[in-house]
C-alpha cells in the first residue's frame, strides 16, 4: 500500500507567498510523475483555485458536511495533480467539535492515501485551523521571506505548534530572497532564534529568489514551473522538490500506509 507523505505548508503572516509555494511544489512533484493532492486549508479566505483560473461549486465544506466523497471534490489539474479546493467565508476547522475534526480525517485520509504526496495550504497566522493542519502533517514547511517582520511571525507560529502541541521539527523556507546570501543569513537569524529562546533549530528547505516571471505566472493564473520554467525561482522550486521527494524516502518508515493524516493530540491546559 502506498505512504503517503502529508505537507503543511504555513507561513506566520500572509503576503509572504505561501500559497504560490504550496502550488509550485506540488507541480514539480507532478511533472516528476508522482500522484500529488494539494488541499485548500484556508477555509476562510480560498486562494488556489484563483492562482490556477478555475471555478467549482463543491469545495471542502462539502466534504465536512458528508454532501459528497472527497473523490468528487478533488478537481484534475494536470496528470498526476488534483486539487481539493477551499470556500471563501467558512468556518475553521481547528474550532470546531472534535468529533467534526475526526470526520474529517475518516473523511479525507482513505482518498488521500491513493496519492504519494498530500500538500496543504493552510491559513497564514496562528488561528485553530492552521495549528491543526499543521499538527496533522507530517512534515511543516514554514514559509518566511527576509524581512524582519515576516521573520518573527515565523517564529511565533513555531513557538504556538510547539507548545500546543509539542512540535519541534520544523522545515524552514526562505521565499523572495534578492539572493542566495541574503536567504541564508534570514536564515541563520530565524534558527538562532529558535535554538535561544525554543531550545530547537529548524532545519533549512531552501531559498527561493525574487522573480518577476512569478508575477506574470499569477496573472496568467498558471503555476511558475508551466509557465516559465526555466525561470530562476523555478528551478529554485524544483530543487525543493526533488528535496522533499528526498525525505520522502527517509521518512518511509515513519509512514503509516492508508493514513496521510494523523489525528494530532494538543497538551492539556493549552
Amino acid at each position: 500500500m502506498n505512504s503517503t507523505l502529508s505537507v503543511a505548508v504555513i507561513s506566520g503572516k500572509g503576503g509572504v507567498g505561501k500559497s504560490n509555494i504550496a502550488l509550485n511544489l506540488a507541480y514539480a512533484l507532478n511533472t516528476m510523475q508522482h500522484k500529488v493532492l494539494l488541499l485548500d486549508c484556508d477555509l476562510g479566505l480560498a486562494s488556489l483555485d484563483v492562482l490556477l483560473g478555475i471555478s467549482t461549486e463543491e469545495t471542502v465544506e462539502n466534504l465536512l458536511e458528508g454532501d459528497v466523497p472527497a473523490s468528487r471534490v478533488a478537481l484534475q489539474i494536470d496528470t498526476h495533480l488534483s486539487l481539493i479546493p477551499a470556500a471563501s467565508g467558512s468556518y475553521s476547522l481547528g474550532d470546531s467539535e472534535p468529533a467534526l475534526q475526526s470526520l474529517f480525517l475518516e473523511r479525507l485520509n482513505p482518498f488521500a492515501a491513493e496519492f504519494k504526496y498530500l500538500f496543504m495550504d493552510a491559513g497564514a497566522g496562528i488561528g485553530g485551523s492552521v495549528q491543526l493542519f499543521s499538527a496533522m502533517a507530517a512534515l511543516r514547511v514554514v514559509v518566511v521571506t527576509p524581512e524582519p517582520t515576516s521573520l518573527t511571525d515565523g517564529y511565533a507560529v513555531m513557538k504556538v505548534l510547539a507548545s500546543s502541541y509539542g512540535i519541534r521539527d520544523f522545515f524552514v523556507l526562505i521565499n523572495q530572497a534578492d539572493s542566495v546570501k541574503e536567504g541564508e543569513s534570514a536564515y541563520l537569524r530565524l534558527a538562532a532564534s529558535c535554538e535561544k529562546f525554543l531550545s530547537f533549530r529548524p532545519l533549512q528547505l531552501g531559498i527561493v529568489r525574487s522573480d518577476e516571471q512569478l508575477t506574470e505566472a499569477v496573472r496568467q493564473q498558471k503555476p511558475l514551473l508551466r509557465y516559465a520554467p526555466d525561470a530562476p525561482a523555478a528551478k529554485d522550486l524544483a530543487a525543493i522538490a526533488a528535496r522533499i521527494h528526498k525525505l520522502h524516502g527517509e521518512m518511509a518508515r515513519r509512514l503509516t500506509p492508508g493514513i496521510a493524516l494523523r489525528k494530532p493530540e494538543r497538551r492539556m491546559g493549552v
